[in-house]
């Protein structure tokens, strides 16, 4: 059955592979964005509505949700993550939309250090209680956090990152859009579930240095910093406060082993295995040579 299906960030790491899907299979695809540019304009030309609006203004975010079956959510990491949420299902609800797919966070959790993981614990509640059926995605870190380290390791080949022996399975971006494109196309069967999201293999960060090094052909290793380091690097980078507590706090997570695991829903859900660390470094070359 044919629906309009309403993507938040819809210019954002996965809103902008789950669009295209979306389309594919048939459905009507309304696409929210911050802005009309580039990005915005590429969606429009594949088939989709854009809609330009702000997830902090109510008027907005309903008129969006008119005409609408299903939704999904997704927000930055922003002061503001549990005021969108508030908006968001209400709208939904108000509009009768039938299913909800809300990107969380591997972290989320109601004793978490972090401020804005707590938050997407309590993003979750106001969607379980605001009655619209809906399906939490908790990633662990996606691979795309590799490309934005990149310029840090550019000059000596250094990763210096708080992460100390934990491990991770890096989860690209497109793997995690196959996976929201399959439940807003059939929700039915995950209604009420929270899938922790993993890429398909768990690694050190010295061993992703190294596969990144073997890829590339270049010198590339891990150094492990102290967290306090960390966030006197992203200080100097002009970064907010509430990045700067919410990946500090991550840091000590990921050493605890809140990050690691892996499992099947990529491959079950998404219908084909995840993206290894070596396939993404290969993909996105141009990111790591700049």
């Amino acid at each position: 059955m044919t629906k309009t299906i309403l993507i938040s960030g819809a210019t954002g790491k996965t809103g902008a592979y789950t669009v295209p899907l979306l389309l594919d299979r048939g459905h009507a695809v309304r696409a929210l964005v911050h802005r009309i540019d580039a990005r915005s304009e590429r969606l429009s030309a594949a088939g989709a509505e854009v809609v330009r609006g702000d997830l902090l203004d109510l008027a907005a975010v309903t008129n969006a949700m008119r005409g609408v079956n299903a939704a999904y959510f997704c927000y930055p990491i922003a002061q503001d993550l549990v005021e969108a949420t508030g908006y968001f299902a209400f709208a939904a609800r108000e509009a009768g939309v039938r299913a909800v797919v809300n990107m969380s966070q591997i972290s989320a959790r109601r004793d978490a250090g972090s401020n804005a993981a707590r938050q997407h614990w309590i993003s979750e509640r106001i969607f379980d209680w605001s009655g619209v059926p809906t399906t939490h995605l908790r990633p662990t870190f996606f691979a795309e956090w590799l490309t934005m380290l990149a310029n840090t390791f550019q000059a000596d080949g250094v990763m210096r990152l708080p992460f100390g022996e934990g491990r991770h399975a890096p989860i690209a971006a497109t793997d995690q859009a196959r996976v929201i494109a399959a439940v807003l196309d059939n929700p039915a069967p995950h209604t009420g579930q929270t899938y922790p999201l993993f890429g398909p293999m768990e690694m050190s960060h010295h061993e992703i240095a190294a596969e990144m090094a073997r890829v590339l052909c270049r010198s590339i290793r891990y150094e492990p910093i102290l967290v306090e380091a960390f966030a006197e690097f992203l200080r100097a980078r002009g970064m907010s406060d509430h990045i700067i507590q919410h990946l500090s706090n991550v840091a000590v997570d990921y050493q605890n082993g809140i990050f690691a695991g892996t499992n099947d829903v990529v491959e079950r859900i998404g219908g084909k295995p995840g993206t290894t660390v070596a396939a993404f470094v290969d993909q996105h070359r141009a990111a790591f040579s700049e």
